[in-house]
């Protein structure tokens, strides 16, 4: 059995590694807890907190000298106008909303605020806020996501990533030992927590809200992920009945981990050239579910193979010596 990569040797680095991806997101989780309205380690989209968000076809900003396509410009008239903290982005055209405007469209412009009910004169403020700043400016999309249902979806979300972690503990402490259930578990941990910490920067910077397609993206990350460090665990239990003798455990851990390589490796490069399709030339509103996927393959993978088997090795290390 030739060893090519050898973890045991660099397993305080690769807890040092994890350490160094981990520990920004926590602090802007942290932060954004302190400076967020919701008090939410994330930014949250209406899915959660409620809210209504409408859709602009334009024609360019009236002002060409305008930075950022007029998007702070146009907050400051909002805000002026009664719109407070509205969430304003730029997408592209796409296809079926070009053929559903009156006017040729350059853009749609994306303004999610409070919940406006039907009988609201909102709608007609935001809009004549929205002319003033962009050309030929027509209402496209408006959507709407009352306070109830978004509490009620964020309790759902909640209890569908506990009863996802509970059947997880479960299968793997009755497939493996207690101790590998417990290092994927905290390689669980580990991946959403990294995710979250993405999220919660990108957040900060660039004004990225989380929905439920991104606590869908998290619960197919956390698949992929045990997944991927089941197969590793799998290979250490069979060569552990052929080489527990003659060899240490830490030399069976590097011997698995070298013989899954290569179809982690590859598994995980197929599954991004397809994500990165999607990101590249998908829809826009599906941009921030596929870039979560995107990251939560790439720490899956990273974690599978550096983290959870160094800590099985040094727990049974640890074993023993005592």
């Amino acid at each position: 059995m030739k060893i090519k990569l050898d973890i045991v040797k660099y397993r305080y680095l690769c807890l040092c590694i994890s350490a160094i991806l981990l520990l920004p997101g926590i602090v802007s989780m942290i932060y954004s807890m302190f400076t967020y309205d919701t008090h939410t380690p994330l930014k949250v989209g209406i899915d959660y907190t409620g809210g209504t968000t409408l859709q602009y076809g334009v024609q360019g900003c009236i002002k060409e000298n305008m930075d950022n396509n007029g998007i702070s410009y146009l907050r400051t008239e909002l805000n002026k106008a009664g719109i407070e903290n509205p969430n304003i982005q730029f997408l592209n055209v796409n296809n079926t909303q070009q053929e559903n405007t009156k006017n040729v469209i350059t853009s749609v412009v994306s303004i999610g605020t409070h919940f406006i009910d039907e009988n609201s004169k909102d709608v007609d403020t935001i809009t004549k806020v929205v002319g003033s700043v962009y050309k030929a400016p027509e209402l496209i999309q408006v959507s709407s996501v009352g306070p109830t249902l978004g509490k009620e979806l964020f309790h759902n979300s909640l209890i569908a990533l506990s009863f996802a972690l509970i059947g997880i503990i479960a299968y793997l402490t009755f497939r493996f030992q207690f101790d590998y259930a417990l290092a994927a578990i905290f390689g669980l941990v580990h991946d959403t927590i990294f995710i979250l910490g993405a999220f919660s920067i990108l957040g900060l910077f660039y004004g990225v809200r989380i929905d439920a397609l991104f606590v869908t993206a998290l619960l197919t990350v956390i698949g992929f992920s045990v997944h991927d460090t089941i197969v590793v665990f799998d290979r250490v239990r069979e060569n552990l009945k052929y080489y527990s003798k003659k060899m240490s455990f830490g030399e069976i851990m590097n011997a698995s981990i070298n013989q899954t390589l290569a179809r982690s490796i590859n598994t995980s490069f197929t599954t991004l050239i397809t994500l990165l399709a999607l990101y590249f030339f998908g829809g826009v509103t599906t941009k921030d579910f596929v870039l979560a996927m995107a990251l939560g393959i790439l720490v899956g993978t990273y974690s599978s193979i550096f983290f959870c088997s160094t800590l099985v090795e040094i727990w049974e290390d640890k074993k023993k010596n005592v």
